[in-house]
């Protein structure tokens, strides 16, 4: 029975050895296992450091590109305002130039009327039948109606009825 004891002793040591070993062996396994997950960590935390960093440098670009658009925007809104105060002033000064030359223009019709009204009915109408028509019945229609009916009798008849028509319209 001894013998037993000693065999079930014996048993039971080698046993809690070789499960002593297991268990050492395990533990060897995580602590590499550990280490290995501790060094990904580590690569994970400087991805992430590095993902941070270039999410600063990028805002801070769009930052200053957006700064820059905006002063661009702000530029080009000044030009168009002057642009159009430059238009505005432009049409200010061609209705002025187009009233001064409506009244260059009636102080020339005037001068014209007052030429052709001193002037001899015949001759008035020789010098009238030898110009275009549109002149001649401009001219015609600046002079008083007694005055243009005295050149109008003086004139060839087609020439006369034609610058009439002329004067109707």
């Amino acid at each position: 029975m001894r013998i037993l004891w000693l065999s079930v002793f014996l048993f039971v040591t080698l046993n809690a050895l070789q499960t002593s070993d297991k268990l050492f062996e395990c533990s060897e396994i995580f602590k590499e296992r550990k280490s290995e997950l501790l060094v990904e960590l580590e690569r994970i935390d400087e991805q992430k450091q590095a993902l941070e960093a270039l999410k600063t440098a990028t805002e801070e670009l769009l930052k200053k590109k957006e700064t820059t658009l905006n002063q661009r925007e702000e530029q080009i809104n000044k030009k168009f305002k002057e642009v159009d105060e430059k238009e505005t002033n432009i049409k200010k000064m061609l209705q002025q130039n187009q009233q001064t030359l409506k009244e260059l223009k009636g102080l020339k019709t005037s001068k014209i009327s007052q030429t052709f009204s001193k002037m001899k009915p015949s001759s008035a109408a020789n010098i009238l039948s030898n110009m275009q028509e549109e002149d001649a019945a401009k001219i015609l229609s600046s002079l008083k109606p007694k005055t243009v009916g005295q050149i109008l009798a003086k004139m060839e008849s087609k020439k006369a009825s034609k610058l009439t028509l002329l004067l109707a319209k």
